[in-house]
């Protein structure tokens, strides 16, 4: 997303590659936030509670990932992390950083709102509703 606003529409294959590379780091992050055992924390109050909690976590991990993300090109060309760190705040462009932080909360806000209606109704009900109702299954007899 960085490489699209600051470049609009000239995507080249590194730049695919490292947004690729930045989205698998982002999805491997909120598997791993799923595993925490207070993710789930308000599965008996109304949806929006863990809908809330969760897009706060999400969007945190998020936050020091796209921050990260920026420290690491920086950290290539800076003598140390700390050097790095401050060329980092001193020369980023904090209007692109925020628009994509406020791009990705609203991705992370709607992934929540999915992901709670199925753990809710249930993934095979949420499918049918989605898609229309799932043709049965073949049971092997053959009419005859």
């Amino acid at each position: 997303m960085r490489a699209l606003i600051s470049r609009g529409y000239d995507v080249t294959l590194p730049t695919s590659v490292s947004v690729t590379i930045a989205a698998l780091i982002l999805g491997k992050s909120v598997l791993i936030a799923n595993l925490l055992p207070f993710i789930n924390r308000f599965p008996e109050k109304p949806l929006i509670w863990n809908i809330g909690w969760k897009t706060a976590i999400y969007t945190l991990v998020a936050l020091v990932v796209h921050y990260l993300e920026h420290l690491y090109e920086y950290w290539k060309e800076a003598p140390s992390l700390a050097a790095a760190n401050r060329m980092l705040l001193a020369n980023l462009n904090w209007a692109h950083f925020w628009a994509i932080q406020i791009l990705l909360v609203t991705l992370i806000a709607i992934y929540c709102v999915v992901a709670e209606l199925v753990r809710v109704i249930g993934r095979d009900k949420f499918m049918a509703m989605f898609f229309g109702p799932i043709p049965p299954k073949p049971t092997g007899h053959v009419a005859g």
